[in-house]
């Protein structure tokens, strides 16, 4: 029979007392659910869609001049629009009522609505968003204090982590699911994503349409992610999350300026080693050689880019970045965008059968974008450089 130690004596124990007290009452989940929970809302959006339909006439004379003669308005337009809704996840960050949520949430809404856990439905505001990190900023304005997710620390994750993710799947609101962290620091090129600038958190916590822009949680109950994209088909179960240190940061430059500056120079590359270029060197007829070394090839250079004022063309190499080596195209973009706009970066180039030093001066991505349309139409004159 089991014992028990009261007030310093013995005394008998009722039956399955023991096994019952190795059970908890309440999981970490719960208790992480519990913390955060409150302050994840439902968003609600309406979106004007603009689709194109086919004339009554099906564009045969004959059938268009009959509709014209019964129907008023004649052949309707080509197009025509409706309206769209659509629902997604956020969390309240903060006590002015600023919501973190996915930039695709929100993104080109006329209308945006905000469930609270507590039945409440509040007009949102976008104070900003961004789409190459797919982050937004949502405001609400409630008269009563509103609940807040705690923020966690991104970079002190590691595999193995409980992973805990909460949002709205298919309208289901408060789903909490759970596992555990698969991998960190998940580059979203490498998930064929090639127009958003990203380390992902890789999960798999069951992450469902629905559950955009909500957190994912740690242990404690802290927002460590902001849940972004989830892998259908082969390979499904594989979810993935912006990192909340770069969430953070993205959402305090939208909540100071309303947009997010990302720096480029204005390049096309792939990543380069030994036995790619040696297998280039053999069969190349191009008149240049490789260097059979790691580094990142040079496949395209914009018009009125840095690179390209800085010298820089297809095929150059370059080797290094601020003093350090590049292996991959990741670690170049992350040396440009830790320069900034405006900031100016050594590269260590392989140029025309020599190592030399470059100076890159990054601009903002809508600049360079602004000056590529207009190249591509013909209002921005430009002479090219005489090259070799």
């Amino acid at each position: 029979m089991a014992l028990s130690l009261v007030l310093g004596s013995l005394v008998a124990a009722p039956t399955g007392f023991a096994q019952r007290e190795l059970i908890t009452p309440e999981s970490f989940v719960t208790k992480a659910a519990r913390r955060a929970g409150p302050a994840v809302v439902r968003i609600d959006t309406i979106r004007t869609v603009t689709t194109g339909r086919l004339p009554r006439g099906l564009g045969q004379p004959f059938f268009d001049q009959f509709f014209n003669q019964f129907f008023e308005d004649g052949l309707p337009p080509g197009q025509r629009t409706r309206r769209q809704r659509e629902q997604g996840t956020g969390v309240v960050f903060a006590e002015e009522g600023l919501i973190l949520t996915n930039a695709h949430v929100v993104e080109r809404s006329d209308q945006v609505e905000v469930h609270l856990t507590d039945g409440r439905t509040l007009a949102g505001t976008v104070v900003g968003l961004d789409s190459v990190t797919d982050l937004a900023v949502v405001r609400i304005t409630s008269p009563t204090p509103l609940p807040v997710a705690p923020l966690g620390d991104s970079d002190a994750l590691e595999v193995g982590d409980w992973a805990i993710a909460v949002g709205n799947p298919f309208g289901l609101e408060n789903t909490v699911t759970m596992g555990i962290i698969s991998n960190l620091n998940r580059n979203i090129s490498k998930l064929g994503i090639t127009d958003k600038r990203l380390e992902l958190i890789q999960t798999d916590a069951a992450i469902n349409p629905g559950n955009s822009g909500g957190p994912l949680l740690n242990a404690a109950g802290e927002v460590i992610g902001i849940n972004t994209l989830v892998r259908s088909g082969p390979g499904a179960g594989l979810g993935f999350a912006i990192p909340i240190n770069r969430a953070r940061s993205i959402a305090e430059e939208l909540i100071e300026t309303g947009k997010v500056s990302h720096a480029m120079v204005g390049i096309g590359l792939r990543p380069l080693t030994p036995e790619l270029a040696r297998e280039f060197n053999r069969n190349s007829d191009r008149g240049f050689q490789l260097p059979e070394r790691q580094g990142v090839l040079i496949t395209n250079v914009l018009p009125l880019s840095p690179a390209e004022r800085a010298g820089l063309r297809a095929g150059d190499v370059i080797l290094a970045a601020g003093g350090t080596g590049v292996t991959n195209p990741e670690e170049l973009l992350k040396a440009v965008e830790a320069t900034g706009v405006g900031g100016r970066l050594r590269l260590d180039v392989w140029q025309q059968g020599r190592e030399q030093q470059v100076t890159v001066v990054p601009v903002d991505m809508a600049v360079l974008q602004q000056r590529s349309r207009a190249v591509e139409d013909g209002t921005y004159w430009r002479r090219l450089p005489l090259r070799p």
